[in-house]
Order: C-alpha cells, then structure tokens, then sequence
C-alpha cells in the first residue's frame, strides 16, 4: 500500500467530552475533511463499538480506520483486571478489522517521579498487550507522547523506550509533535528509529512551543513526508492536531488540516494526486 493519511478523534478530545461516542460523526467529518481514514481513541466508539456498526459507517463514508488507540494508566508490572478487561476489547473487535493497528499509549501521569519503576511498568504493559495481539492476528505499536508528566519525553527516555519495546510484536509510533515538544528535531528521531516505526502521527507546533494547525509551525512536515517515501515507508500517516482552536471547532480544524495534507503532503506520496 502506499502512504496513505487520515486523522485523530483527538482534535474532538479538545472540546472536553462534548464528541464523546459520537464517532458517526467524526467519521462524516474525515471523509468530508478528504481524508482516507479516522484513527479513534476508545472513548469515541459509543454505540460504533459494534463491529457490525462501525463497519458500516466506515464503508458507507469510504472511509478506513488504520489503528484504534488504547489509552491507559499502566502504573503496576501487570494489567489491573479493569485494565486488561479493556485491552481485551479493543482485541476483541480489531478482530473484525484486520487491516486496524493497536496504537498503545499510555495517560501522562502529573510528575515524573520514581520515573525508572514507571518506565518499566509501562514497557512490561505494552509488550504484554502487544504479545496477546500478536496471537490474535493485530499488529500493535507504541506512542510516546510530550506532557510534563510522561514517562517517555526525552531523548534518554526514547533511547529507554526503544530499546524496551519487544520488537518481535510491537512496532513505534512516532509523533512529529511531541517528539518537538520533548526537546528533540522530529526528522532526526523518526530517521534513527525508522527500522521500529510501524505508524505515523503528525501534529505542528511554533517555535514558542505552542500547538498549530498543521503547515502553520515549524515543524518540517514536508521533509519528514518525503523521507518515509523515499525510505519506502507502507503505512499511514494520521494527523493529530491539539492546536487551541480546535477546542471550539473541531470539524472546521480537521477540514483545514486536510485541504493543507492534500495540497502539500499528499502529492509528496502519490503524484498522481496533484494532476
């Protein structure tokens, strides 16, 4: 397959619960934005957690879903039951979407205190989830991501990741965004792991640090774009956009966002798209 690019129901997450379990519509709005596909985080399932429903709406608006995001805790060496309850539905319904990546990610925490034994946890978390996916037939990667209290922040803390993710059954997925937001250059990092990078996330920021839509900041998109093509990357790239005017209007960010990918990013993947 070739690169393809859809979005993040975390530019909905901005508004504070008012899009919760309401995936038929974030879904109207991707297909309407001109993206290829919707990557949802659990919250937003609501009555779509049928694989039956949630198919349907994909077809119906040509539409694909290239991962479902878990999103969790992880705070002890194993899954609490409530935990693993949770993990086990995602697996339960990817098994309906074969194409469908397990995007695992852990909830920052508020500090990064006794940062190594929650480093750890973490990591024993992911790849256990990932090795019971991996018999189920889903393939699975790990997002890092960038608030003061993440455990998986800096350059050290990617070298610690990295290299403790069990390569064997769960890929990386890289966030242009918080790799930025970690102190560190987002082409550098995703060309230093490329060999683990199973997924993509894009989102923009300013050189003050401050969330943009995307083309809007000074991330170099368009670089990181032409690397995976050239690299002979096969997978999506899904924006993930938290810029502050997606709090009041979601929907309108993601159609912005997507006239900027189609534009700019799409014709870097596909010529074919620009004629």
């Amino acid at each position: 397959m070739p690169i393809q690019i859809g979005c993040q129901t975390y530019t909905w997450q901005m508004s504070g619960g008012v899009y919760d379990g309401r995936l038929d519509h974030i879904i109207k709005i991707t297909a309407e934005a001109g993206y290829a596909g919707v990557e949802s985080e659990t919250r937003f399932l609501g009555r779509l957690a049928d694989p039956v429903l949630l198919g349907e709406h994909l077809a119906a608006a040509k539409v694909a879903m290239p991962a479902l995001t878990l999103v969790e805790d992880w705070l002890l060496p194993a899954e609490t039951d409530e935990e693993r309850a949770r993990a086990d539905a995602c697996l339960d319904l990817l098994t309906h979407f074969p194409d469908t990546m397990l995007n695992i990610c852990q909830m920052p925490g508020t500090d990064r205190e006794h940062l190594g034994e929650r480093q750890k946890n973490c990591l024993l978390n992911a790849n256990a989830i990932a090795r019971r996916a991996a018999d189920r037939g889903i393939r699975s990667g790990y997002h890092p991501n960038s608030p003061g209290g993440s455990v998986f922040r800096t350059a050290e803390d990617y070298e610690i990741l990295l290299n403790g993710l069990d390569q064997s059954v769960i890929g990386y997925i890289p966030d242009s965004g918080h790799i930025a937001k970690g102190g560190m250059d987002a082409s550098k990092i995703i060309a230093q792991y490329f060999s683990q990078v199973v997924h993509v996330h894009f989102k923009d920021m300013n050189s003050a640090g401050e969330w943009e839509p995307m083309g809007g900041g000074a991330i170099d998109h368009v670089g990181i774009t032409k690397f995976l093509a050239a690299h002979n990357y096969h997978g999506w790239i899904v924006v993930e956009d938290e810029c502050h005017a997606a709090i009041g209007d979601p929907d309108s960010v993601t159609k912005g966002d997507g006239a900027y990918c189609n534009a700019v990013l799409l014709p870097l993947v596909n010529p074919a798209s620009s004629s």
